[in-house]
């Protein structure tokens, strides 16, 4: 049976959309010089581990998540290394997915495996992509004991994801639907398919995150839609459990998800919302920035990119360029010329094969 969500497009998920669509343009718009970009990409990546985190139940704080984020190691007390090693895994498995998007492909299930390994393995990126579970998975209440929720069989694990991500990669090419609603879909089927015995939860977030910076809804890596969860899990919960049977094979797999992606658009729209409204206030919080709107109006979305590579390094190569762009060595070459002559970068010597380049001077203050 072929992957083919049932829902309707409501009045409430055509405000939302119309929301994040304004917010985003306004976003997009904005004179934000790297220096402020970064700083703001690597609060979003620790609130969301955070709100991630307590999602989970973790117990750890906002200042405890972060020297464990700063320090990349567990420490001895007992009691807390497995949140700790859970902050690790979300953090690292984040980095990870801002890392694949910058490339644009289209998904496959290794790149979905790869993320779960690195949830599972308290932040290790060379995590071998992990096998979907081999037996079966049952959820239930904490308190009673009752099934919540029994998951597809494991035989047809494989099968159901494949059919997702075939159904995702066609959304992302042909864009029949707004992608926002694709990656709400992608976030319940996912959540539905359950096809491991744990991390499921976190690697569907993740999940959407990915799908909205293939989309162009990535809004620079400084919005946060796991803290609208966190702060209502009860909504949160309540939203994926759709149906009249617990049982994936009894209704499960043929409802009609209007009211989920209700919900994801709604807090879709209040994170892009939040976003402009902390971006505007950065903006005049630093009225020596703002001086450099100008400059930045003359770059286009590839040179401003590149000003990422310069805010870490001084030189950068051919390689960083193709690395950075999703691109071939050629192109990247090609790229890094037409930047040479428009005074963007400045050559590091005269010889031509391996040589790095120097941001150009003119540009230089936006880094510094």
């Amino acid at each position: 049976m072929t992957f083919a969500p049932k829902f309707q497009i409501t009045a409430t998920i055509s405000k939302s959309l119309m929301t994040v669509e304004a917010n985003k343009e306004v976003v997009n718009s904005l004179p934000i010089t790297p220096k402020i970009l970064a700083s703001l990409r690597e609060s979003a990546k620790l609130i969301t581990t955070h709100y991630s985190a307590m999602i989970e139940g973790n117990k750890l704080n906002e200042k405890e998540i972060i020297k464990v984020v700063k320090s990349k190691s567990v420490g001895k007390i007992k009691p807390k290394q497995r949140d700790e090693k859970e902050v690790l895994g979300y953090y690292a498995a984040l980095e990870h997915v801002h890392q694949i998007a910058d490339k644009n492909p289209l998904l496959n299930e290794k790149i979905i495996q790869t993320i779960h390994a690195i949830v599972m393995s308290s932040g290790n990126p060379k995590a071998k992509p992990t096998k979907y579970r081999d037996g079966q998975n049952v959820i239930r209440d904490s308190r009673s004991g009752a099934i919540v929720y029994m998951p597809p069989e494991a035989k047809d694990v494989s099968d159901l994801m494949l059919q997702m991500t075939n159904w995702i990669n066609k959304e992302l090419i042909k864009k029949d639907l707004p992608l926002p609603i694709v990656a709400a879909i992608a976030h319940y089927q996912f959540a539905t398919i359950h096809p491991y015995y744990d991390g499921n939860g976190r690697t569907a977030r993740l999940l959407t995150t990915l799908i909205l910076h293939l989309s162009g809804y990535g809004l620079k890596g400084i919005y946060c839609l796991e803290e609208y969860y966190a702060k209502d899990l009860g909504s949160y919960y309540q939203a994926l459990s759709i149906g009249n049977h617990h049982n994936y094979y009894i209704g499960r797999a043929e409802s009609d998800i209007t009211s989920f992606i209700e919900y994801f658009c709604v807090g879709m729209a209040k994170s892009f919302e939040s976003v402009r409204k902390n971006i505007i206030s950065s903006l005049q919080n630093k009225g020596d920035e703002s001086d450099k709107s100008d400059l930045l109006y003359h770059l286009d979305e590839r040179q401003k990119r590149a000003l990422d590579l310069f805010l870490k390094q001084k030189i950068i190569a051919t390689k960083d360029v193709a690395l950075l762009l999703g691109l071939g060595i050629r192109a990247a070459n090609n790229i890094c010329n037409k930047w040479l002559e428009a005074g963007f970068i400045e050559a590091s010597s005269e010889a031509k094969k391996n040589r790095g380049y120097f941001l150009g001077k003119k540009w230089r203050k936006l880094v510094e």
